[in-house]
Formats: C-alpha cells, structure tokens, sequence
C-alpha cells in the first residue's frame, strides 16, 4: 500500500484551499484524492487517518438538506441541535467537547472566536461539493482546536464545458428553499457561481421552563408556544486557474446572511441576525521538480446582531485573518516531507466590552510521509505560540502494515490541544458576578488507536478503537465561571463500510461510545449529550428512469448534563425517498423525514422537527 505522490497530485494546491485540475488530472481522479488528512494531496484508499469523504453526488442522492444531516452520517459524530433549523448546532467528534473540532470551508478556518462552536447551521448545503471528515487529533497539523478531528468543506467547483444548474424544493413548516448557479472550465481553469435561498416558519424551538416554575428555570428559560423561523441566502464563488509555467492561482468565497428567530424571553420577539463570510486565496507552483510552494491567505468575518422582546441587545463581530506558507517536498519515490510556517490574527468587535479584544498565533509544523514496501510511517510535529497563553508544541505518530493486497492496520498515537475561546478567558461580568477566567490554560490531550482497512472490490471498509484522555478540560463551575478542574477519559469504537453492488449503493456506520468524566465531584459521570451509541443505515437503488432509498439512524440514551440528572432517551428515524428522471436533465425528487413521527431531543426541552415531506425539481444538464 505505497503512497504515490504523483506530478498529478501534487498539481493540488497542497494548503487544501481549493482543489485545482491540471490538464492531466481526470475530474475522476480529483474525486480519489484527499486533502485535509496530512494537509497534502493523498489517493483515498492510502488513507490511514479514519476519514469519511460526502460528495457531491451523496449529497443529490440523499436529498440531503442540511449539513447536521450529513454531518450525523460519520461514524464517530453526536450533533446536538438546538430546535430545528437555523438553531445553534454543536458537534461533538469522537466524545470531545463541541468546539474541539476544527471546521474549514475551503481551507478557511470557520465560525467565530467568542464562542469557538462554528456555525454549521447556517452553512448552506446547496453550495457544497464535499465534505471531508478526519477523526483523531490533528492539532501537529492544524494547530489549536482539532483536538477531536477536522472536518473540511469545499465549495462546488467548476470542470469542462459551462452548465447553468437550479432546484426549487417546497415541504412542510411551510419551507421553501431555491439554488441556481453556473459552472465551468477548460484544460486550464475552472470557475463555480452559486446562489441559494432558504425560508422556513419552523416550529415551536423550546419548550423551556420560565425561572417562576416551581421546578426551576430549564432548557431556554421561557414558555413560547409560537413557531420559530428561519431565513437564509447565501452565495459562494471559487476560481482556479494554471498559468503556462505550472503556477496555480485559486480563489474562493463563500457569504450567508440569515435570521433566526429562538425562544427565551416571555413576550417573543427574539431572533438573531447573522453574517458569515469567507474569502480564501492560494498561490502554488515548483521552484524544482521534487518542491512545491503554497502560499494561502484567508479571512473570516463573523457578524452577530441579538434582538430580545424585537429590542435591540447586543453585537458580537469577530474577525480572523490568516497566511500559511507550505513546502512539499519530494525526498524520494514515496517519500514526502512538509514544512510549513502559518500565522492568524483575531480580533474581536463587540457592544459587550471584553478585556482583550485581539490576539495572534503563531505556528510552525513539519511532517513525514513514507512509505517501504509493506510499511507507511507518517510522523508530524508542530509549534504554536499563542499571545495569550503561550507555547504548545503537539505531535503524531502513524505506523501502517499491509497485511495482505487487501488489509491494512494502522496503529497510531497524537496528542492536540484547545485553545481558550474570548468569551471564557474576558467574557464581562454579569450582575456583578464573574463569568470568564483569564487564567484559564489550553486543554491538551493525548490519544491511543488501532484500526484495520479493508478494500475490496465491492468498496471499502474501516473499524477503529481508540483512548483519548483529555486533561485541563475547561468547564463550568457551580457558578458558571469556566476552569481548568476536570479530566476526562474516552474510549470509542466506530466502523464504516460502503458498498457498489450492481444497481444497488449501501453505506453503513456505527460507533460505541463511553465518555465520562475523570476527576472531581461528578467522577464517573457520563459526559452530557454524548449517546453511547450510534448507527446508519442508507440503501438506495436505481431503476433506470426512477431512484428509490431508504434511510435509519438510532442513537442511544445520554444525559443533558454532566451531574446525570437529565435523561435524554433514546431514539430511531426513518426517512424514505424516491426520484425520477423527468428528461436527460431534469429530474423530480421527494423525500420523506421522520417516517414514525419519532419525538425526541438531542438537548433537554429543545423540539425537533416531526414527520415531514419534501419535495425536489431539479435541473442539471447531465456530461457529454
């Protein structure tokens, strides 16, 4: 199983902020290629990091409209939902905190620097081309936050002949969504224009307790019985082009604009408008035939505006710009080393005054990639030096054996670090009381793992086990001030297979869980929102002209917060969902969604959607 960094590969623009399709490159062999494993091109089934790729056609066929929907689908993934669309979503990877997942779009690091939980609801799935999911730390790569995983988004892209596309789709809580774009390229560029819209009056969010009830304040602190919508546009651009020298120039941007309407005050009125904006840049090219230069830029802009009771309360805007500079650098045949120096700068704008408003981070990080006969050695070690909290230095080690043409196992050990977000480092006072702690140290954490890959003819198949102790894990105290006083210790087992049977296409996943805290008074406790279990199950089939497919997930029992006094029960769904071809490029789709009209929560007193139908007209002009 050798890694073959071959001159197509490599054409990539190393730094995963686009792809870009040299005249050599088949769009076939682009979609066997992935990036954000070791931050450098690599074929899919020479992977010996966990990782799970969503493209763009399991996006169409799943009829899928959310990215917590496909997100849900990895193994090794909780999604906690706060009610529905547009609501806040928290992903916790592999038993980690919510914002111990790092989240690019394009190479860009996503969502804001207050909170640090990156805003997945308001990522718009009509724009995607791809998903890559990556388990296990990546912090010797990536830096601060990929103590869980990374998870990187790429925006469509365009390849050969130019095709206008759109999709209208209608369905219950009176939701209607709309896409068009244009698509194109040559043997030398590539272009990808995309708009798309959302409008959902939603249903009732939370059915909180107010602070009066008897029992206590709970969930959203209020009772509002009304529905809670949602409004979203959003629009993405990417462009690539290969100069007659080799040299590579890629630009991406991606911008959405929604309001979000919650429940938490007594007389309604409560929503939030938002702005999330990307723009991305990547300049490559071969100085010398074995060494490729990647400089990137980045910026991320995140904007906020909260109205309670439709007052006005408060503006969170933060701002983060970035520059990486990467070297990949052929020693041999199937021998790679990186070296790469990156630079972030963040600065946060508020009504809210904090302490600190900005800081910068820098990194550098080296890896190895070899490969000897029946033997792959990745090795990869990185430097950050945070204004804040000063230096972390995190490494990773990756050893693979090919046991036979088909079987490989993998053994690895890395360990990664999450940076302190503004708010619990210099969040101000409230009612007198403190509610940040400047003192706070990064968490770190060390992880163990073993697992076997199996390629077939049929796909592909892969089980991991793995230990990950967390230390200096910040929590809240008894007064909800954030400290460094907990450890905790989880241990997983998950397991994907995917399979191409004639006419028949299946994916599997299931993943075991055990998370739970290592120290303190809630010693043992399980760690909240995190079921002990989870399953998928899509089967779908094609009959010439028409499609069908059918959908289950089931999740296990976990609790809504760390004393284990909140039960959340278990839960199943099942979707089903057909198509037709109504010509060579239009085609009708419906879906429907919680077949049994299951009723369950992912967080204590937050709703989530009942039985539901959609359906898809859809054109797109099908290849030559």
């Amino acid at each position: 199983m050798s890694i073959r960094f071959c001159g197509a590969a490599l054409a990539l623009a190393a730094s995963g902020v686009a792809y870009a399709q040299s005249p050599a490159t088949s769009s076939a062999h682009l979609d066997d290629i992935v990036v954000t494993a070791n931050r450098t091109p690599q074929p899919r089934d020479q992977l010996l990091a966990p990782t799970t790729v969503i493209d763009r056609a399991d996006i169409e066929r799943l009829q899928a409209r959310s990215v917590r929907e496909l997100l849900r689908r990895s193994p090794g993934i909780n999604v906690a939902n706060q009610g529905g669309a547009g609501q806040l979503t928290s992903i916790f990877l592999r038993g980690t905190e919510s914002d111990h997942v790092l989240v690019l779009v394009d190479g860009v690091r996503y969502g804001d620097a207050t909170s640090g939980i990156p805003a997945i609801q308001d990522l718009p799935v009509a724009q995607i081309e791809r998903i890559e999911i990556v388990r296990g730390p990546r912090s010797s790569l990536y830096g601060a936050d990929a103590l869980g995983g990374v998870i990187q988004i790429f925006t469509r892209r365009g390849k050969d002949q130019a095709r206008p596309y759109f999709s209208v789709t209608g369905g219950r809580y009176d939701t209607y969504e709309g896409q068009v774009g244009i698509s194109g390229g040559d043997a030398n560029s590539n272009y990808h224009l995309g708009l798309s819209g959302t409008q959902s009056h939603g249903f009732d969010a939370c059915s909180g307790r107010p602070f009066s009830d008897p029992a206590g304040g709970a969930g959203c602190f209020a009772d509002q019985p009304d529905d809670d919508g949602y409004d979203r546009v959003a629009g993405s651009l990417r462009a690539g082009y290969r100069f007659d020298n080799g040299m590579q120039l890629n630009v991406n941007a991606l911008r959405s604009q929604a309001d979000t309407e919650f429940d938490g005050t007594p007389f309604g009125g409560n929503r939030a408008e938002t702005l999330r904006q990307l723009f991305g840049a990547s300049l490559a090219g071969n100085p010398l035939d074995n060494w490729r230069v990647t400089l990137s830029l980045a910026r991320n802009l995140d904007e906020s505006n909260t109205y309670f009771d439709d007052a006005f309360v408060d503006t969170f805007d933060t701002q983060r710009n970035s520059a990486t500079l990467q070297n990949d650098i052929t020693l041999a045949a199937d021998q790679l080393l990186t070296l790469g120096v990156d630079y972030r700068r963040e600065k946060v704008v508020s009504t809210t005054e904090y302490t600190d408003t900005g800081r910068d981070n820098k990194g550098l990080f080296a890896q190895y990639l070899g490969s000897f006969g029946r033997h792959e050695l990745q090795l990869a070690l990185r430097g950050d030096d945070n204004e804040q909290f000063g230096d972390a230095l995190t490494g990773s080690v990756t050893y693979g054996l090919e046991l036979t043409e088909r079987y490989t196992a993998t053994a690895s050990y890395g360990t990664a670090f999450k940076a302190p977000t503004f708010n619990e480092l210099y969040f101000p006072p409230s009612f007198g009381a403190p509610t940040a702690n400047p003192e706070l140290e990064p968490a770190e954490s060390e992880n163990y793992e073993l697992g076997l890959i199996g390629v077939q003819s049929w796909g592909r198949w892969s089980i991991n086990a793995y230990e990950t102790h967390i230390d200096d894990l910040i929590v809240l105290d008894a007064g909800f001030v954030p400290q460094n006083i907990s450890e905790s210790r989880i241990r997983g087992v998950e397991t994907e297979a995917g399979a191409r049977i004639g006419a028949w296409q299946v994916n599997a996943s299931a993943g075991w869980l055990d998370a739970e805290v290592d120290a303190g008074p809630n010693k043992g406790n399980d760690l909240q929102r995190r079921p002990d279990y989870n399953a998928q199950l899509d089967i779908d089939r094609d009959f010439g002209r028409y499609s069908a497919g059918a959908s289950l997930f089931a999740a296990g029992s976990t609790f809504d917060d760390t004393a284990n006094t909140r039960k959340l029960d278990s839960y199943q769904l099942v979707g089903l969902r057909a198509g037709a071809r109504l010509g060579r490029d239009w085609r009708l789709q419906a879906r429907l969604e919680n077949l049994l009209d299951e009723d369950y929560q992912t967080i204590a007193f937050y709703n989530q959607p009942g039985r539901s139908l959609f359906v898809t007209l859809r054109y797109q002009p099908a290849s030559d």
